[in-house]
């Protein structure tokens, strides 16, 4: 039996809750992409007018960055899961760790999201 199994377990499973997030995020970004994309084709055709293309290119900021923000989610969780996992082998208690990634992406986050608030209240308000 592995020592503090279930302590390794619990860092897993917290590990793989958060890449679930991060390709929640990645899919959303890639559907943020393309639904700019169909509005861009579609939209001429049943209004009778064109779009402005800023539109476009906002679509395309929107998508990567939310795609860019699952891969920085990835990335630090990986790093603070193996973290956490030399954390629980070793015998000395050591400090938990700060919030200072977790609000820095959580912020980031929150500033895509109300940029397409914005975006979307314009384009269809």
């Amino acid at each position: 039996m592995i020592q503090r199994f279930s302590d390794h377990s619990a860092n897993e499973r917290t590990f793989l809750a958060w890449v679930r997030t991060a390709i929640a995020m990645m899919a959303f970004g890639f559907l943020v992409e393309k639904f700019d994309l169909f509005l861009a084709v579609m939209a001429p055709q049943l209004a009778e007018q064109s779009l402005v293309s800023h539109h476009q290119a906002f679509g395309r900021w929107a998508g990567l960055s939310l795609i860019a923000l699952g891969v920085a989610v990835i990335l630090i969780s990986a790093l603070r899961f193996l973290r956490a996992a030399k954390a629980i082998d070793e015998e000395r208690p050591e400090r938990a760790p700060g919030f200072g990634w977790d609000l820095v992406l959580a912020m980031a986050l929150v500033l895509v999201g109300v940029a397409m608030i914005l975006y979307l209240s314009h384009l269809f308000g």
